[in-house]
């Protein structure tokens, strides 16, 4: 099986993973329910629950254990869209090929949406407990990444400098804070969450960060070109809506060729230090080249 075949089959995994820990449409609030289902299932990479599996594995993991925590990336992820598109934020019409949540469901239930999947995420990787309780220990120190790569120390912290700094021309060093908050944490949390359920040790963890890291700037340079040179319909949601917001970015800052590079480098340094660790297998190897080549 080639890498797009096997890349295809995980995603068609990680869909039932998430349909199987979405809440029942039912209650006088189940328009809440139905606004989460739209936001999470509009599709997507399904890159960072596929990187906390392939993480997983990576060190030995076997066990469905991980599958909540899958699924609660995912949601925080998706939380994170669902408001970045809001009025308030990107404003932003579509994502993904389709209309935001906001604009079907109303500002209003967008808000609550995003905040129930953030709060939904955390109820999803609590379930780990019951199905585990002998790894309590390791699933508790996963709660708390999930917990600071989400927040205010993490995704969260880079959302705020970033809006704080649209308009307004920032340094490299600003915009990797950013980028390195913004983007990487959640990757981060991602990779981090698979080696810790598995049993790896403080260095192995270590360095996952320092990888994950490393694929989250790559990524986000990447989103940055691809909102230059990409069209709408290839990419599903508007492009130029860095220039729209007068926001600093690697193409502005680097320039166009020189920001492509440096995706190429920092995407093999991540490659060549993910290797040390000596991987079962060549998919996460490959997982992590593709993210270099992507067009949307």
């Amino acid at each position: 099986m080639n890498f797009k075949e096997t890349y295809r089959r995980k995603v068609e995994e990680i869909e039932q993973i998430l349909r199987a820990y979405l809440p029942e449409q039912e209650g006088y609030q189940k328009v809440i329910m139905e606004a989460m289902e739209y936001s999470l299932m509009a599709g997507g990479k399904r890159l960072r629950p596929m990187l906390m599996k392939e993480s997983y594995r990576l060190f030995g993991g076997e066990s469905a254990l991980i599958e909540p925590f899958m699924a609660a990336i995912e949601m925080i992820h998706t939380y994170s869209l669902v408001h970045d598109d809001l009025p308030a934020m990107d404003n932003d019409d579509y994502r993904r090929g389709r209309k935001t949540t906001h604009v079907v469901y109303g500002e209003d239930m967008g808000i609550l949406a995003g905040d129930a999947l953030l709060n939904y995420a955390f109820e999803t990787a609590a379930k780990a407990f019951d199905m585990a309780p002998q790894a309590s220990l390791e699933i508790g120190k996963a709660m708390q990444i999930l917990a600071k790569k989400a927040g205010i120390y993490g995704m969260i912290g880079g959302q705020v400098v970033d809006v704080k700094s649209t308009k307004t021309t920032v340094s490299g060093e600003v915009l990797d804070f950013i980028y390195k908050l913004k983007t990487g944490a959640l990757i981060e949390s991602s990779m981090m969450i698979g080696a810790v359920l598995a049993g790896a040790d403080e260095a192995q963890v270590k360095t996952i960060e320092e990888i994950a890291g490393m694929v989250g700037l790559a990524f986000q340079i990447q989103d940055d070109i691809l909102d230059v040179i990409s069209t709408a319909e290839v990419l599903g949601k508007p492009i130029h809506s860095d220039e729209k917001n007068e926001k600093t970015t690697y193409v502005t800052w680097k320039g166009l060729d020189e920001a492509k590079a440096l995706v190429e480098q920092i995407s093999m340094e991540a490659i060549q230090k993910l290797e040390s660790l000596n991987p079962p297998d060549m998919y996460l190897a490959e997982l992590l080249e593709s993210l270099i080549h992507r067009d949307k």
